[in-house]
């Protein structure tokens, strides 16, 4: 895997700060809340409650698509558009954090929207 699994510097987030409750935002809009998140070094990710914004479902979202997390107003800030989420390869089952295709998709997915001087 690769640095779209890890909390960039510039980020705010410390390792074992619970962020579930908090909002997350696109680049356009609220996507959801912060079901649960995953900190394991390399894999780290968020698992975002849309409430019915993408039909109820919910999305993973990897550490490295964090731009900012503010604790004063609990909100986590990501540096996609609300509709590149809904575009992101579709999570259905935590079973899937477990999944190496899985991550690998979407992890390439991500990468591929980061301006060519990001990757």
């Amino acid at each position: 895997m690769n640095s779209i699994w890890m909390y960039g510097q510039g980020s705010g987030h410390t390792p074992r700060e619970p962020l579930q409750g908090y909002t997350v935002e696109a680049a356009d809009g609220v996507i959801g809340h912060v079901d649960r998140q995953q900190d394991q070094p390399g894999m780290q990710h968020l698992v975002v409650d849309t409430g019915v914004w993408v039909f109820g479902k919910s999305v993973l979202i990897p550490a490295g698509a964090v731009t900012g997390i503010d604790t004063e107003t609990r909100t986590v800030k990501v540096v996609v558009t609300q509709e590149q989420v809904k575009a992101a390869p579709r999570f259905t089952t935590d079973s899937e954090t477990a999944d190496h295709d899985y991550l690998s998709a979407v992890g390439d997915y991500y990468v591929s929207l980061r301006p060519a001087a990001a990757h």
